[in-house]
């Protein structure tokens, strides 16, 4: 019999292969988690709703089908949770802000009716930042989340909710959403492993806001978990297109031979540990350093090499998230300005310091974006895959807005830039945790591909992964 500490640090893997074996009770399974969060949330604020009874009631007819030998899902009895922006049957869909206060969904977005095909337990939903729009999570309905490593720092956002549940043993994994970092940030900050991939891959069909018109090229779902094999089980489940999705494609499962075949050849990898514009902490640096190393011991051609256009993507980038996103908000909120948390009001202040697109300026924007992506794209002929910082800095303490790195300013909106890039670009993007920082905070590097390569990353990062070693977890489950 597990104890309550080793059921709640099973990946999903282990949790199918039990269930395959018919050696694990989903029943105990759910109930260990249950009472991990019952313990941890308190500390932490992760989950805004947990649905004990429901998930409690589906792991009994997991149980059920073990016994009765009837073929089961890959994700099998795994007990996950979902960002609250996702609409989940039953649950709270808020997307942190009293504007939405009490809207509860009525269906399961396609990714949530993937999960439970698979055999997945949703535990319950997960606190974001007031509209997504914040890399910090903290809100007026139900407050902040606090990072599992450190208390008094945030678990990032906008999956900061979900990221500090998977991180803290309280759920096994769950899906996210990422505009600008919002799923590969938290996992930096929390420890665990995040996919941003290619809009359209997995579908964003059932997400608020939607992700339609200029935020349909930046905004995605995408998996997160505690292991790369984790996020690349998840993503075989999750993806394939809806046509609830405008970005929606049929692109077939296409996993790369090199892992398992050594005359297969690997893919050539270029490194940059800072983009010349925004410094990184030393530890940040090491991180990439590391990694590199790594994955030239694994038998991977690997060079430095950052991409020119970077900084246009940056610009360009804020255009859309910042600026159009603004526009698109700006009905919702019109005429409610006085119930906003302080996080979305300084956004909407950053925004109000630039004019609002013209017919014109937003063809210009997207103009030069196809622009930017086509140099990028050329240039990764030669290096199809990237390797890279997640942030400026590991986790801050709440509230803070800028740092110092070696004589440097970095300003809040600045530190996230190295995620920014790839959601203008399309890119996928897999995170990972690599190593510390000197206060003991996770430090994660991004490994990126071209649009609709997720497989690659995520193979040469389960092949990091690999090299690296394992990963305990954070301090706060002790």
């Amino acid at each position: 019999m597990l104890t309550v500490s080793e059921l709640t640090s099973l990946s999903a893997i282990q949790i199918a292969e039990l269930a395959r074996q018919r050696s694990i009770s989903p029943v105990e399974l759910v109930k260990a988690h249950l009472g991990q969060i019952e313990r941890l949330n308190p500390k932490l604020n992760a989950f805004v709703q947990v649905d004990a009874e429901r998930a409690l009631q589906s792991a009994r007819v997991a149980e059920e089908t073990i016994r009765s030998g009837e073929e089961i899902g890959p994700l099998h009895g795994v007990p996950v949770s979902i960002k609250s922006s996702i609409e989940v049957a039953g649950m709270r869909c808020e997307a942190g802000t009293k504007l939405r206060v009490g809207h509860v969904a009525q269906v399961d977005a396609p990714l949530v009716q993937r999960l439970r095909a698979a055999g997945a337990i949703v535990l319950g939903t997960t606190n974001t930042p007031e509209f997504l729009m914040a890399w910090e999570t903290d809100n007026l309905l139900y407050g902040r989340t606090n990072n599992p490593w450190d208390l008094s720092r945030t678990s990032g956002g906008s999956s900061g909710g979900e990221a500090a549940a998977i991180a803290s043993g309280c759920s096994v994994g769950g899906v996210g959403s990422d505009g600008g970092g919002s799923v590969r940030v938290p996992a930096h900050f929390c420890g665990t492993c995040g996919l941003k991939p290619t809009p359209g891959r997995i579908p964003a069909t059932g997400h608020y806001p939607q992700s339609v018109g200029p935020f349909a090229l930046l905004g995605v779902v995408g998996p997160m978990t505690r292991t790369i094999s984790d996020l690349k089980l998840f993503f075989e489940v999750l993806q394939g297109p809806d046509i609830g999705d405008p970005s929606a494609t049929p692109v077939p499962i296409r996993w790369p031979e090199w892992p398992l075949k050594s005359t297969s050849a690997k893919p050539r990898i270029g490194y940059f540990e800072d983009d010349g514009r925004t410094p990184v902490t030393p530890e940040t640096r090491s991180a990439v350093r590391k990694a590199a190393d790594l994955l030239q011991k694994a038998g991977f051609e690997v060079e430095r090499f950052c991409p020119d256009g970077l900084d246009k993507a940056r610009e360009l980038w804020w255009n859309f998230f910042g600026i159009a996103g603004a526009m698109l908000l700006g009905p919702v909120l019109k005429g409610r300005e006085g119930e906003l948390s302080r996080i979305l009001k300084e956004f909407n202040d950053w925004v109000a310091q630039e004019p609002p697109h013209t017919a014109q300026s937003l063809l210009n924007s997207w103009i030069q974006r196809d622009m930017v992506r086509m140099l990028v794209f050329e240039q990764m002929q030669r290096f199809p895959v990237l390797l890279c910082p997640v942030a400026s800095v590991p986790a801050f303490k709440h509230g803070e807005r800028n740092w110092e790195i070696d004589g440097r300013a970095v300003h809040y909106l600045d530190a996230w830039s190295y995620c920014e890039w790839f959601n203008l670009l399309g890119m996928p993007s897999a995170v990972l945790p690599m190593s510390k920082s000197n206060e003991g905070l996770p430090i994660g590097v991004q490994i990126v591909t071209q649009p609709w390569q997720e497989e690659v990353a995520l193979c040469v990062a389960e092949l990091l992964e690999r090299e690296r070693g394992p990963w305990a977890g954070p301090p706060v489950q002790a």
